[in-house]
């Protein structure tokens, strides 16, 4: 792994997905962003964990911040590690928790391990496949499981199939919330079948995005968020949550049976392992 020569300079290696690279922020202290094959992946705040730069990422905040009174400690389960971004926020502001990862990419999560030192607590990570780890999880196990898996710019396939919806859901407590990170383009088929396979394991389903997603060309981050039974949402505090600039449209109920929410969902069951 390449190392840091002049004070300002990213750190590159190569890791098992393509090429990695830990840019430091010229404008922030402490802060660092993670591009993979020169996407950004992750924004880290060192000094400050809840500071959030990407807007997905604060929405995916918001459904934790919903998940249980402020401050009460959770079990959560990241799929999808990046530079633990969220790992470190749950951390930050739910001292306590219980927190796994799962991440495929062994050789980037050295990279983050060693320049990005891990939050204190309880937080294990697991290099695994997270199709396939899922399938395997105990039922009943977590308060909250996070989903942010991509390949490039794309979900694997496994992870975007109906199955692994039921292996999520199972793995969560009655009550326990679920937020997946969807990267989709306009008319929005993809949303409509992770929204669709949801609706059929979770007992309240929303989703959450630009305000104006519909309106603009090019790729989108739309944040799924459900329930399993006894649902529902917490409506009130995600609203809350989502009070912030830039706005966000909040769909939920009927709204899902507008543009979004009329693909069937993929059949199959979650990939196996690459490794």
């Amino acid at each position: 792994m390449a190392l840091i020569t002049r004070p300002g300079e990213p750190i590159v290696a190569q890791v098992d997905t393509g090429t990695a690279a830990l840019v430091p922020d010229a404008d922030r202290r402490d802060g660092w962003t993670l591009f993979v094959d020169n996407t950004a992946q992750s924004y880290v705040h060192l000094a400050d964990p809840t500071h959030l730069e990407f807007r997905y990422v604060r929405r995916i905040a918001a459904i934790i911040d919903a998940a249980a009174p402020a401050g009460a400690p959770l079990r959560v389960l990241h799929l999808g590690g990046g530079a633990l971004t969220l790992p470190r926020y749950v951390e930050a502001t739910r001292p306590g928790s219980t927190q796994r990862v799962i991440e495929n990419d062994r050789k980037l999560y050295a990279l983050v391990r060693r320049v990005l030192p891990l939050p204190p607590g309880d937080l294990r990570v697991r290099i695994a496949d997270a199709c396939h780890a899922v399938a395997a999880l105990k039922p009943d196990t977590f308060d909250l499981i996070i989903t942010d898996v991509y390949q490039g710019d794309r979900m694997p396939p496994g992870a975007t199939t109906a199955a692994f919806s039921v292996h999520v859901a199972r793995a969560l407590r009655p009550g326990g919330l679920y937020a997946a990170n969807l990267l989709d383009t306009p008319a929005y088929t993809f949303t409509d079948t992770q929204t669709l396979a949801a609706r059929a394991e979770f007992a309240d389903v929303c989703l959450i995005a630009d305000d104006d997603f519909d309106r603009r060309a090019g790729q989108h981050n739309v944040v799924l968020a459900a329930v399993t039974a006894p649902g529902p949402l917490p409506m009130d505090g995600l609203a809350r949550g989502l009070n912030g600039s830039p706005k966000s449209r909040l769909m939920h109920g009927a709204d899902l049976a507008g543009p979004i929410g009329k693909a069937r969902p993929r059949a199959g069951a979650p990939g196996k392992p690459r490794r």
